[in-house]
């Protein structure tokens, strides 16, 4: 029919017997008046009444947390989906006609002002971006998306709706059909934005007295600007001439039929389903449906129906795809069949998805014969398995597989279809009886593909289902397959991802380790890992599995070499570039190992084992020093177990033990760890009885003190060392108590050696550490001038038995004691300065405890020496009352106990001075 010279309703509904086709799918009614129809309160009414009895369940269903979103499909869409070629942009700008209206209009005037404008947007000017790149293409398309929220929150609704059509026009194009399905993420995005933006719009005009809209709302409690509002909106699409902007944004706003009728989105699903039926493209016209099962889900996805008429429709017009039509354009393109194939995967996937949503297993069947009459179309298949439940696949495994056999292999190659079999098999069980049966019809199949990535990416899915399912000797056969067809032409280069996975799945269900390894091809199967960085993440994957698994320890030596030579392979790839965070994860898998090892009471065996490891583990220190506390702990356990059998050999191993750590101390680097491991090593000596050995370690620590720097790194941030320092030699005296002097190097030769050392040390000029490290050597002293000594090691005479309790011996002490009192007080006379009172009330106070607890107060010096303390601490008013208050109290509580009576006289020497 010419419609030329056409310009009313009137001329155009006039007329002759032959019915315009578009027109009847809609009983004759254009679009505009099937609006206002729906918009007339008394046939709404009576429509909701009629049907309320039909009525689904609430629009607010919603999917659960197990249906996979849009959102985690899109990014890998957007990442296979890309071309190289140049791409273009129709953009209809329109005509930049001035539109005003008077404020007193009708509102039928604003109407067909609007409607005007959206006619500009078909006929005013065009503008094609040409040559434009992919990248150039995407931030095209964001800008608009950027326009269109600008347009929107500038209140340019109409400019914001031009937008989102412009957009929706360009999905009509397959110019560069291999991007087609990026295309669609990228247009959709927009799309999503302004359904959104329209949804909220309208809601918000239904808040009353500041209260909003429940979630479930109904039509009846929306107010009329709301639905005026809401109708306006459909009116303007449903204005839209051109066929596919007008299904894309009036799906885009599906939501919004909740303003008007409990019934709008049930019934507007079948129309927009039928509109498709329009778009001649079979690619086109199948995203169009994959976007309508989106937002059907998104609001109703109780509307099962609407989602199954879309993929029966999608199954009718299949056929199209190898149309003269679409393989002209093939041709123009230069795309193959397999590849245009691929394009309607994202698609059909997520229809599949949709339909097959909580389906019950019948559903699955009905699928499986509809698939059947079309010759078994490899791609419905494929998809068909990607989105039913894995239970229901894996049920009838060997149905598929009779399928799969009869596809046609030119479209869509069976290896993939294979592979997604995998991908079910590898969640959920087939039938017993199956198993072998269908790993043998896949390995056929598999083991006869000629390109290696092909192959790759299927025998990584179907070794998790080998390794579920079988034994080593299955394991074995498929590993060994791999390295048969990936080692040629070092094709696993390319395949590293694949083959990282066939390893995790393997020792994800291998979790005795003794069996891991005793698969004949596993070790060589690492081998093909030839690049390092790939190498040792595999290294460390396998053991994190072993310290996760392995609950008992183990000496089996098939475990031991295998893990060996992989905790060797991670220590090998340590260099001077390598970060602590990953030198620490290192070492502490190779501790997690050592820590399993276990030869039971064969000690030397154990010991060998550390020599080795401490051989292949030099450049990790937190291996060292695990090694060092492991041969320590040995050497307790060895004289533990041998306690009066084979003496004289379990001495001998007990040194070989201490002159480990004697030797490998030395190579590391915190000092402050050497010290520590000294002090460690020499109490386990002592322990022993190896009494020069002990004195050896605890040479060392004494020498190695004027080493301590100033500064030290911890967790990566330099502080002082003092308070590490004052730390350790605290420790260091607990342990020189019960330490009997050599015969040799006479009378507490070490306690003088620390002492020197501790005297020359550099200290900070505004530290009293050296005060407090004294004032610590006076507790030690006070302790060795006691008969007995409050503690002592096992059958190791101290000092207190070697020279019981000899006159000369106590002289020593006491002339230490003089020494090392005259230092402290040297110290509080330098801090007489105003500006140092303070901390030298503080040292004199903690002094006078230090006498008070340890000291023998009878001395009649020393008691004055007390009271003279306790005035320092009261002269300058810096001493705390309270603490004052309570020592004296003390002081008066200890005179009333036996033999303390010169405690009285103390006490009423020392004054508490007020501060006032």
């Amino acid at each position: 029919m010419n419609r030329k010279g056409s310009t009313s309703s009137t001329s155009s509904s006039s007329s002759s017997s032959m019915m315009d086709p578009l027109s009847s799918v809609l009983d004759g009614t254009d679009p505009l008046s099937l609006f206002a129809a729906a918009a007339d309160p008394v046939t709404t009414t009576a429509a909701m009444d009629s049907t309320r009895k039909k009525r689904d369940k609430d629009d607010s269903s919603a999917v659960g947390s197990d249906f996979e979103p849009w959102s985690s499909k899109r990014g890998d869409i957007l990442a296979r989906y890309t071309t190289t070629e140049k791409l273009s942009i129709n953009l209809y700008m329109g005509s930049e006609k001035g539109k005003t209206t008077t404020t007193g209009s009708a509102v039928s005037e604003k109407v067909r002002t609007r409607l005007e404008e959206l006619d500009d947007l078909e006929e005013g000017s065009q503008k094609e971006l040409l040559n434009l790149t992919q990248q150039d293409y995407m931030n095209r398309i964001e800008e608009l998306n950027q326009s269109l929220k600008d347009a929107w929150s500038s209140d340019q609704k109409v400019k914001a709706l031009k937008i989102v059509i412009q957009c929706s026009k360009l999905l009509s194009d397959t110019t560069v059909i291999q991007f087609y399905p990026s295309k669609f993420v990228l247009i959709t995005d927009i799309l999503d934005t302004f359904g959104k933006l329209v949804y909220e719009r309208i809601l918000s005009m239904c808040v009353e007295n500041r209260v909003s809209l429940p979630d479930n709302f109904s039509p009846e409690s929306v107010n009329d600007t709301a639905k005026e509002t809401c109708l306006n909106w459909f009116f303007k699409i449903a204005s839209i001439r051109e066929l596919i902007p007008r299904f894309y944004v009036e799906a885009a706003i599906l939501k919004c039929n909740k303003f008007l009728s409990k019934t709008g989105i049930s019934e507007c699903l079948p129309r927009l389903t039928s509109m498709i039926r329009g778009i001649g493209d079979p690619l086109v016209a199948v995203y169009a449906r994959a976007y309508l099962c989106r937002v059907g889900m998104e609001v109703a996805p109780q509307l099962k129906e609407s989602l199954n008429k879309n993929f029966f429709d999608f199954l009718l017009t299949f056929k199209q795809i190898h149309g003269d039509t679409v393989q002209n354009q093939l041709v123009v393109q230069c795309v193959e069949i397999p590849l245009y194939l691929t394009l309607y995967s994202p698609a059909i996937d997520w229809i599949l998805q949709c339909i097959a949503y909580r389906a019950p297993e019948v559903l699955l069947t009905e699928m499986m014969e509809r698939c059947k009459k079309l010759g078994n179309n490899a791609l419905l298949l494929n998809s068909v398995m990607s989105a039913f439940r894995a239970e229901f696949i894996a049920a009838r495994s060997m149905d598929f597989i009779g399928m799969i056999k009869e596809c046609d292999e030119s479209g869509f190659p069976k290896h993939l279809l294979f592979r997604s079999l995998g991908l079910n098999l590898a969640l959920a069980d087939p039938p017993e009886s199956d198993r072998l049966q269908i790993l043998n019809e896949a390995w056929k199949v598999i083991t006869k593909l000629k390109n290696p990535q092909d192959y790759i990416n299927c025998a990584e899915v179907w070794v998790e289902y080998t390794c579920r399912h079988f034994t080593k000797r299955e394991v074995n056969t498929v590993l060994a397959d791999v390295i048969k067809h990936m080692t040629p032409d070092r094709a696993f280069e390319d395949a590293y991802p694949q083959l990282q996975s066939i390893i995790q799945k393997v020792i994800t269900y291998i979790h005795d380790f003794s069996l891991l390894f005793s698969v004949e091809k596993f070790l060589p199967f690492l081998d093909m890992f030839q690049k390092e960085n790939v190498r040792v993440e595999v290294c460390k994957c396998i053991m994190e599995s072993f310290i996760k698994h392995q609950q008992e320890s183990t000496k089996d030596p098939v475990i031991l070499n295998a893990l060996l030579h992989i905790c060797k392979t991670m220590h090998d790839s340590v260099n001077a570039l390598t970060l602590e965070d990953e030198k620490r994860m290192l070492a502490a898998l190779i501790n997690g190992f050592i820590k399993m090892v276990s030869f039971g009471r064969d000690f030397e065996q154990q010991l060998s084992f550390y020599v080795e490891a401490r051989s292949m583990f030099c450049n990790l220190e937190p291996v060292l020093v695990q090694l060092i506390h492991s041969v320590n702990q040995l050497a307790m356990e060895t004289r533990k177990v041998m306690r009066g059998n084979h003496s004289r050999k379990t001495a001998a191993f007990v040194r070989a033990c201490v002159a480990f750590c004697f030797i490998t101390i030395p190579s590391l680097n915190s000092i402050f760890t050497r010290l520590n491991l000294y002090l460690h090593s020499g109490q386990v000596a002592l322990a022993n009885q190896c009494l020069s050995q002990a004195d050896a370690f605890f040479k060392a620590a004494v020498s190695l003190v004027p080493e301590v720097p100033k500064m030290i790194s911890v967790d990566g941030k330099m502080r002082p060392s003092d308070a590490f320092l004052l730390e350790f030699l605290c420790n260091f005296f607990s342990t020189l108590l019960v330490v009997p002097d050599h015969p040799e190097q006479g009378v507490l030769f070490l306690v003088r050696g620390l002492l020197n050392v501790i005297q020359d040390y550099t200290w900070e000029d505004n530290s009293d550490d050296k005060v407090r490290i004294y004032t610590n050597v006076l507790h030690l002293l006070s302790a060795m001038a006691q008969e007995a000594y409050i503690y002592r090691v096992d059958k190791v005479d101290s000092n207190d038995s070697l020279y019981g309790g000899d006159s000369k011996f106590l002289a020593e002490i006491n002339k230490l004691c003089e020494t090392v009192i005259a230092q402290i007080l040297d110290h509080l006379k330098t801090l007489g300065k105003e500006e140092t009172l303070k901390r030298q009330s503080q040292l004199a106070l903690y002094f006078f405890n230090t006498i008070l607890a340890h000291g023998d107060l009878r001395n009649n010096k020393l008691n004055q020496l007390s009271v003279n303390l306790w005035n320092l601490a009261q002269k300058h008013g810096f001493a705390d009352t309270k603490t004052m208050v309570k020592t004296l109290e003390y002081i008066k509580r200890r005179s009333k106990q036996p033999e303390m009576s010169h405690f009285t006289d103390l006490a009423l020497r020392l004054p508490l001075q007020s501060r006032t």
